[in-house]
Parts: structure tokens; sequence; C-alpha cells
């Protein structure tokens, strides 16, 4: 049989063409074999290494680092690279970790300092007084005011801290719980009722977002007494009213904590005593009361503010 080639149409011999031959490729040595598992080792003890030198440097006992995970050991860095963009060396921070343990023990709650993103800049170490929890517990949190508050009233912080952030030296207030040590909440059945009060105060001039402040005082509120507990004239005083709130009775002690007697409340509103800013909330749970919502022995709970004479 006659082999002809497609191209020229001429006769070819077995395994000939009169197209140029390719080159033949020579078959590729095989790739060796590279585990990257000791690659990834290297890498973590190098990581390990970074965050160890940074443990090294931040300004606590030796007992604490010991006890740092490297998630506190990161958060407790970002706290400190916030505080230090806001309060640079050559600016003392109103509120640093010179403020001795003495003067910290006068204080009703404990200091707080928010970036103007609201991020965690300063707490001083007296908030274990009050939530149980460390510095250093309470960033396991998060990093934001927001982690640290009850989840409910974020809205409200929000709106508050941006009427702040837009008006500097506006001094604001809200209440709120804040999260607590496991501990705390076994004896006291929940978390802690704070009333955070405070302002942004601009730190250099001209005032930015990088150089402005919230600056705080974190107060705790008394928590009412529980059933098996009983309550000192001092601590609470009881009132009676209407449907629409207007008072027909109330406890002697209520001089001890408003001013007033007894004799000058009667027949006035409860919302003439509230403060302004609250009355919505009261209004609320006002009308969550009336229709009968919720039940149980927090049904009607609420945290007010109320006007001294």
């Amino acid at each position: 049989m006659t082999i002809f080639c497609s191209h020229c149409h001429r006769p070819l011999q077995a395994e000939m063409s009169c197209l140029p031959a390719r080159a033949k490729q020579a078959p590729s040595a095989p790739r060796p074999f590279r585990s990257t598992k000791s690659a990834s080792k290297a890498r973590r003890d190098q990581i390990n290494a970074e965050l160890q030198a940074l443990r090294s440097l931040l300004p606590i006992s030796a007992q604490e680092k010991e006890r740092l995970s490297y998630l506190h050991t990161m958060a407790l860095v970002c706290l400190r690279l916030r505080g230090a963009q806001l309060f640079p060396p050559g600016l003392a921070p109103p509120a640093g970790p010179a403020l001795g343990t003495e003067l910290l023990s006068l204080l009703p709650g404990f200091l707080l300092v928010l970036s103007a993103d609201s991020k965690l800049v300063y707490i001083s170490e007296n908030v274990a007084q009050v939530l149980g929890l460390s510095v250093v517990e309470l960033l396991a949190q998060g990093d934001t005011v927001f982690d640290i508050l009850d989840g409910r009233v974020g809205e409200d912080v929000h709106k508050k801290l941006l009427l702040a952030r837009e008006e500097p030296g506006r001094e604001v207030t809200f209440v709120s719980e804040m999260r607590t040590s496991k501990a705390f909440r076994l004896q006291h059945g929940g978390n802690r009722v704070v009333a955070v009060c405070g302002r942004f105060v601009a730190l250099r001039w001209p005032p930015s977002p990088s150089t402005t402040a919230f600056l705080a005082l974190c107060t705790p509120i008394v928590q009412s007494p529980t059933d098996g507990e009983a309550a000192s004239q001092d601590d609470v005083f009881q009132s009676m009213h209407l449907l629409d709130m207007t008072i027909i009775d109330v406890t002697e002690s209520v001089t001890y904590h408003l001013g007033y007697h007894r004799e000058e409340l009667v027949g006035q509103s409860w919302y003439s005593l509230l403060h302004p800013e609250d009355a919505d909330l009261a209004a609320a749970q006002h009308r969550a009361v009336a229709l009968g919502a919720g039940a149980g022995p927090a049904a009607g709970t609420a945290v007010l503010r109320v006007l001294r004479q």
C-alpha cells in the first residue's frame, strides 16, 4: 500500500512527511513533592514570637501577662494604640494609667474614654468593682462600647453619641445594662445597670475625629431589692398613682431621695418629675403596663431619671 502526503500528494515512506517535523518534547522531570507543613509551622512560630514581644511591652504586671491569651494581648495592644493616637506623649490624658488607686476608689463609678467612632480607648481599673470584670476581660467582649452594653439599647445609645459628637461639649446621659461576670450575675440575678454621663471634648485644635474623645463617668445604679431582701427607708420610696400616673400617695422617704415632702407631690403627675429625655421611655412603659404586656416580677421595670427639688 502506497501512502501519499496530504500536502503535496507525493508518495511517502513510512513515518515521513514533507512538512517540517516538529521537535519532540522531552518528557519533563516530575516536580519534587514539597510539604507546606514546615513553612506553616515557621509562620506560626514567627507570629507567636511577635505576640510575645507585644505582650512584654504592655505596662501590666508579669502575672497578668502570663494569663493573657493571644486575643487579650491583641485587644490590649489595640486599646493602647488608640490611646496613643488620641493622647500623644506630649499631651497628658485627663485620666490615664497614672491615676492612683486611692483616687479611683473615691469615684462613684469608673471612667470611660471612647474615640469618635465609639471605640474603647481607656477604661479605669476600678471597673472590676462595678462589673466584676477586669479591663482585659471586658475587652474580650469587643472593642466598641456597644459590645459591653445590652444590645437592646444600641440604637438609642448610637443616637445619643451622634448628638454629642455633633455638638462637642454637650453633656449626654444614657442608662443601660452592662455585661458582667458570671459570678456577679449569679449573685445579683442579672447584669449591672449603669448610667453613663459624658461629653465629646476636642483634645487638639482644629478638632477632627482623630483628635476628639468622649469622656464619661459610668455610675452604677442601685438595684431594687429582691423579694427575699429587706430594704431600709433610705434605699427606696414607693408611690401610688391613678391610671394617668397622677400621684395619690407616696412614702415619706421620698424626701430623702428627691427633697420633696409628701404633700407637695400628691396630685402631681409622675411625668412632671421625669427628665425630659426619659419621657418617651416612661410613656412606652406606661402603655405596656396599662395593656397588661409582660408577666413576672420584671414586668413593668424601667430605669428612669427623676428630677430632684
